[in-house]
């Protein structure tokens, strides 16, 4: 069965030691293809250099709405250079995040950062979209309690024609059609699968199968108590961490979710992976 994570980290610090271990996993669980996202500047020829070391990496190149406000003055034209130099590379993780905005500058979360406001995180993310749509490459799209001002901006713009993914989608059911219309896959995330989820976890059951992606978000995100097959360490600072072969448990998850085989809908998802990112 050929698995395909639409949304990670691959080059995280917290995977770092793991890399063999987890190059190993991977393949043992038939992972094909997984899209790597780098978020800021620096982490873009990271991103590069295990794109070529790792055949199942898809690269991805954003800025992050967290990384919005500390951008180089060339970041559109570096953005630029990058994708040039990897015709296969995506343009993400970008978006819009209003949930960052409320926290205060003495949490470690934001400590170093200058925090953009939403008008100006609205500026980043489109001109990032306009540049998918040029070169014609799959947008990761984060969100985060700004899904009215998030539409607005797709409704407005032009968009890529392959289409964009909004990651570990956590909108209103009621949106879905709306997204999709623009363009819009949806993946999965096992963190749904917790109570405080359950608005979110049932909106994954009335998402149009075409438009269906699973992904981990590792090395964020793990599965709970036992749903966690593939354990590892906690990362330096104690906070768990989410192995990228969990992407075996998320679609297993799915398929339960929705009440299908998971050889039915595996096929599905690869069908869609391709279409978007491939």
């Amino acid at each position: 069965m050929n698995l395909y994570d639409a949304h990670q980290h691959f080059h995280f610090d917290q995977l770092t030691p793991h890399r063999a271990m987890i190059a190993r996993d991977l393949a043992s669980i038939g992972l094909r293809q997984a899209v790597v996202n780098g978020t800021n500047e620096e982490e873009w020829p990271v991103v590069a250099a295990l794109a070529r070391e790792y055949r199942w990496i898809v690269p991805s190149f954003g800025l992050h709405p967290w990384d919005a406000g500390n951008r180089s003055p060339d970041w559109l034209a570096r953005l630029r250079t990058a994708l040039a130099a990897d015709p296969a590379a995506g343009v993400g993780e970008i978006g819009l995040d209003r949930w960052l905005l409320e926290l205060k500058p003495e949490d470690p979360r934001v400590a170093g950062l200058r925090v953009a406001p939403l008008e100006e995180q609205r500026e980043v993310f489109a001109a990032q979209l306009a540049l998918a749509t040029e070169l014609n490459r799959a947008a990761s799209i984060h969100c985060v309690q700004a899904w009215g001002a998030l539409h607005d901006v797709l409704k407005k713009a032009a968009r890529p024609a392959r289409g964009f993914l909004l990651h570990g989608y956590a909108g209103p059911l009621e949106m879905v059609k709306n997204f999709a219309d623009l363009g819009a896959y949806f993946s999965f995330n096992i963190q749904l699968l917790e109570p405080r989820h359950a608005s979110r976890l049932n909106t994954f059951r009335h998402i149009p199968t075409k438009r269906l992606l699973v992904e981990t978000d590792a090395p964020t995100k793990p599965p709970a108590g036992t749903r966690n097959r593939f354990p590892l360490p906690l990362a330096a600072d104690g906070s768990p961490v989410n192995h990228p072969a969990n992407i075996a448990v998320a679609y297993a998850a799915l398929a339960e979710l929705r009440g299908v085989p998971l050889d039915l809908l595996a096929p599905q998802i690869e069908q869609n992976f391709r279409r978007l990112f491939l």
